[in-house]
């Protein structure tokens, strides 16, 4: 299991009971927000579910922790439920001589869409989550916030608390990034990989760079303009002791996460069963992770108190 996103938290040291000791403490707790399907009269569910077929709702590598967030949603395009009560409308105008009011139609709808809902097909998704108790982190494999809200709102939930919260570096991530581009050169350790977005304040107008050579003098030079009339990083592509590249955006996102050694390592495994390459791959994973996350938290001037 290898994650290709990484919204990041912190685990809180005050919430014990956000950081379970044991797995069987974990499971149980995640056992009382369990996945269950989807039932024919509700638009969609959500649980948890585990990460591997047959397993445990919670999967234990060297001391990681893997979960798996499910959602099913029932597919009912809105084109469809309005094409049915424009029909079932005319044809009550039709029959009774008069138009339905806002409330009929209202009340319409309703009426459409329960009868439609059993019958639509249904989409399950999966998000995973990194647990490292012994490093503090929390990890969901989600580009955005908003993707990763969902599984983060569940887990709070199921522990009966608020165990995480964000990141927060020393540094605003935009504020280093504008700073590793002046100087043509990332944090210690990290190096400024081909792409870029640059954005105004009133973030009406952005300048892109895509599989550019950003640390050429050319290019370099017109970045440097671009800051010096007040346009931000977005985002910026970086690569970490040529191990992990990734895009940090102003928000501290990593998106398209690429473990590079990692790579490496996984094709040469032939492991002999689906549960044993997820192992493979997800203690490897983990184990970058552990070294990759206060690497950059360093890079962004440490933690914020």
């Amino acid at each position: 299991m290898i994650f290709k996103n990484l919204q990041i938290y912190r685990l809180r040291p005050d919430w014990h009971i956000g950081v379970p000791a044991s797995k069987a403490d974990l499971t149980a707790w995640l056992e009382q927000g369990q996945f269950t399907r989807c039932p024919p009269d509700q638009p969609a569910s959500c649980g948890w579910t585990p990460p591997r077929e047959h397993g445990d709702l919670v999967h234990e590598v060297g001391g990681h922790r893997l979960l798996a967030f499910a959602t099913e949603q029932r597919l009912l395009p809105a084109e469809t439920i309005n094409r049915t009560v424009r029909e079932l409308a005319d044809r009550a105008a039709a029959d009774q001589g008069h138009i339905l009011g806002r409330k009929g139609l209202r009340e319409l709808r309703e009426r459409v869409t329960a009868d439609l809902l059993p019958q639509a097909f249904t989409r399950i998704r999966r998000t995973h989550v990194w647990l490292d108790r012994k490093g503090g982190w929390l990890g969901i494999d989600a580009s955005t916030r908003a993707g990763a809200d969902p599984a983060l709102a569940h887990y709070c939930r199921c522990v009966g608390g608020k165990p995480v919260t964000l990141l927060r570096p020393a540094s605003a991530p935009s504020a280093m990034m504008a700073a590793w581009l002046a100087k043509g050169e990332g944090g210690p350790g990290f190096t400024i990989d081909r792409d870029c977005e640059l954005r105004a304040a009133d973030e009406k107008q952005a300048v892109r760079y895509t599989n550019q050579p950003l640390t050429d003098a050319a290019i370099a030079d017109e970045i440097r303009a671009h800051l010096a009339t007040g346009q931000m990083p977005a985002r910026l592509s970086l690569t970490w002791n040529d191990r992990v590249s990734f895009t940090l955006t102003d928000s501290l996102e990593i998106r398209r996460l690429f473990f590079i050694y990692l790579s490496e390592e996984m094709s040469g495994f032939s492991g002999s069963t689906v549960e044993e390459k997820l192992d493979f791959d997800f203690s490897l994973m983990a184990h970058e992770l552990a070294q990759f996350l206060p690497a950059l938290l360093r890079a962004l001037g440490g933690e914020a108190a």
